[in-house]
């Protein structure tokens, strides 16, 4: 049975909460890359549900949480951090075809899915790129101030994901992270490095799946962030050890 077919009672409803209204063929699209990225994911691992009826819920709302937040915006150019089998970029590019995607993705193994997914839609505003975000996001890395809105899901502690996003979003520009229940403690945590990044929190909302964290740039970051990969995990901005 393909996903298309299994989806969960109440999913209509709660898109329908979010204010979206879905183009014709757009649920198509979104089954069939459930049933794609289910089963590349018995080769390696991309996600750890299984249940498509869940992975509507999971990750497909989940990820389109962010839409009403990026139409608000009026974004053109968003960048996914952290893409790994496409959530929330995939979704999102689906469903917003006027505005062009940039997945950042380092593993190679789900770069090349994206890559394939991306051909396979013939989803001309999506870019895979298969690299570190630390690099790329460099003065001289290429992506720097380059987008509206920066996305990430999944990725790790806010304290640590503010180094990876913000030097991709242009001044004005916001960071959307999905976070979980201890996102206000995340963002308490994380305060040190807002200031440090030149940003602050501008909204912390609860949606039906998960918490959605906007934080706003407020001027250029420092010429010093992102730090070399691996880094910012290794020493998060603000931390006992790092106190800059």
């Amino acid at each position: 049975m393909n996903a298309i077919d299994q989806v969960p009672d109440g999913f209509a409803d709660s898109i329908a909460e979010l204010g979206i209204e879905f183009d014709d063929g757009d649920m198509d699209r979104l089954g069939v890359f459930i049933d794609t990225l289910l089963e590349t994911n018995k080769k390696f691992n991309l996600t750890a549900v299984k249940d498509p009826n869940q992975v509507w819920t999971r990750h497909i709302l989940d990820s389109l949480s962010l839409l009403p937040c990026l139409v608000t915006e009026e974004v053109h150019h968003v960048v996914d951090v952290g893409s790994g089998g496409g959530l929330p970029g995939i979704p999102l590019a689906i469903t917003m075809p006027q505005v062009t995607f940039t997945l950042v993705e380092s593993t190679k193994k789900k770069a090349l899915f994206l890559h394939e997914l991306v051909e396979h839609f013939s989803m001309d505003n999506v870019t895979i790129i298969a690299e570190r975000a630390e690099n790329l996001a460099t003065p001289d890395g290429g992506f720097r101030n380059i987008a509206d809105a920066v996305i990430a899901r999944a990725v790790g502690p806010l304290q640590v994901l503010l180094e990876l996003t913000i030097p991709f979003a242009k001044v004005g520009g916001v960071v959307l992270a999905i976070k979980g229940e201890k996102a206000p403690q995340e963002i308490e945590e994380a305060n040190k490095a807002l200031h440090i990044l030149h940003a602050k929190v501008e909204s912390s909302r609860r949606t039906a799946t998960g918490t959605i964290v906007m934080i706003r740039k407020l001027a250029a970051t420092p010429k010093a962030y992102p730090r070399f990969a691996g880094e910012p995990k290794r020493s998060p901005l603000g931390t006992r050890n790092n106190s800059r």
